[in-house]
């Protein structure tokens, strides 16, 4: 599996999503600079957070008109594993890729810290190797993480089973507890908690790596299909 890590001014967990999938995975990944136009010949792509743009007008709002979107627009249609983590989320919900927006955390502060998740679907290409219900520790690091949708679509989201992770004690205000969710065809998850900065004991948790893990599952049973 070949992996893409977009690289946007003011990115600082890409060299952390990039290791999760060197070191985690043993994969090859490459960082790909946010000018560029093709994502051609990545079977994954990866953005991860930070404060791209610093932030400015809303958090992602800039990043989703950078040149590389139409890119990850375009592997999102043709099916290939999309997963935006903290920023990441953000841009997705800027691009409209996944539905929602952020508002600023309920307590107006920056939240640093594990928090416990609860995994509400594990039958996606992001979590097939948890187990449903199952609690795992993943940290946050946002200030605008408090999801917000309408009742609308939280109805739909929810009946859809497209709510993948929930707070257990939500930090941030968000809407249901959403912590994680997935578009409707299930390849494109938005997230703001950290996989990447939990992908061995050392770090505190080794929680997230399980969701690499279930991406590279997902990928070689597709791969194999293909050749089969």
């Amino acid at each position: 599996m070949k992996t893409a890590v977009i690289a946007f001014p003011g990115s600082n967990c890409d060299s952390d999503m990039y290791y999760a999938i060197r070191d985690g995975l043993e994969q090859e990944v490459d960082y790909v600079w946010h000018q560029e136009t093709s994502l051609d010949g990545y079977d994954a792509i990866m953005i991860p957070g930070g404060f791209s743009y610093g932030d400015y007008l809303r958090s992602g709002a800039i990043a989703r008109f950078s040149n590389i979107m139409p890119a990850v627009i375009a592997a999102a249609a043709a099916g290939k594993p999309i997963l935006g983590v903290c920023n990441g989320f953000q841009i997705l919900l800027e691009a409209g890729l996944l539905p929602g927006a952020m508002l600023r955390n309920k307590g107006l502060k920056f939240i640093c810290r594990h928090v416990d998740l609860e995994v509400m679907n594990n039958t996606t290409l992001f979590s097939s190797l948890y187990d449903k219900g199952e609690t795992i520790s993943i940290p946050v690091a946002h200030g605008e993480g408090n999801y917000y949708c309408d009742a609308e679509t939280l109805t739909k989201l929810e009946a859809e089973n497209r709510i993948v992770f929930k707070y257990k004690n939500n930090p941030n205000g968000s809407a249901a507890d959403i912590a994680g969710i997935i578009n409707e065809r299930g390849n494109v998850l938005g997230m703001m908690p950290h996989p990447e900065r939990a992908t061995e004991a050392l770090l505190g948790s080794a929680h997230g790596l399980r969701l690499f893990q279930s991406i590279l599952k997902h990928w070689r049973e597709s791969h194999a299909t293909l050749t089969s």
